[in-house]
């Protein structure tokens, strides 16, 4: 029987986290079974109340804040063991279109690849600033250089994966895996694929995004890490 879990991370969630799990599928094409797995990174509302509440099947705790780039490893190796062959991360805040979760699961189940990332239509984003939607480009841009894969949205956070490209995954920055995976997975040759999704209107400000000029020096920072890592020659 194939399974897929859709993992979400999550931090002080609570006003948010039950208007994502409304829309969450139960059924998926594929798919024998679809089950919901709730990272609680040490939130101090009631995130996980709401999630028992709302009908997720597994719950997975964070003492304290640990940051979103090690919850996201949490939540795949909690789906692992649990048994996923496909893996959807997605965000707590709605922010992606649940009812696309059928086209970003279909390239891994069909063979096409072993993770799917969703472009998002960056430039009609009208909750997107301009310089938000700049570093968005730029930021794929870059993977697209250091990984020599297709991403168009690299930054994008709703993606398919493979339970053999989870497996092979492991995150060093600990302020967001996004980038990182896809170098990881275009230095493993793994087969990534972007596939156009929707959007949801914005219902609370971005937690990575606190303001430009913070955004702003945490993008070229990470950007700069990238390359010294993956790329050191081209920097030295």
């Amino acid at each position: 029987m194939a399974k897929l879990i859709i993992q979400i991370p999550c931090l002080n969630e609570e006003g948010t986290l039950a208007v994502t799990l409304r829309d969450l599928p139960r059924s998926v094409p594929g798919f024998d079974k679809v089950e919901w797995l709730i990272i609680d990174d040490g939130s101090t509302d009631e995130t996980s109340r709401v999630a028992q509440e709302n009908g997720v099947d597994h719950i997975v705790r964070h003492t304290g804040n640990r940051g979103l780039a090690v919850a996201f490893m949490t939540g795949l190796q909690a789906c692992l063991e649990r048994g996923a062959d496909v893996i959807v991360n997605t965000d707590a805040d709605n922010q992606y279109c649940a009812a696309d979760i059928p086209l970003l699961t279909d390239p891994v189940v069909s063979g096409e690849a072993e993770i799917a990332i969703g472009e998002r239509p960056i430039f009609s984003i009208a909750h997107f600033s301009p310089v938000k939607k700049a570093l968005q480009k730029i930021g794929s841009w870059v993977v697209r250089q250091v990984s020599k894969t297709n991403v168009a949205d690299a930054p994008s956070g709703f993606r398919a994966i493979s339970r053999s490209a989870a497996q092979s995954l492991v995150v060093f920055n600990e302020y967001t895996y996004t980038l990182e995976t896809i170098i990881q997975a275009g230095q493993k040759n793994l087969r990534v694929v972007s596939v156009p999704i929707r959007v949801n209107e914005d219902l609370r400000p971005s937690r990575l995004v606190k303001s430009i000029p913070t955004y702003l020096r945490r993008s070229i920072l990470t950007m700069f890490r990238i390359f010294v890592i993956y790329r050191p020659l081209r920097v030295f």
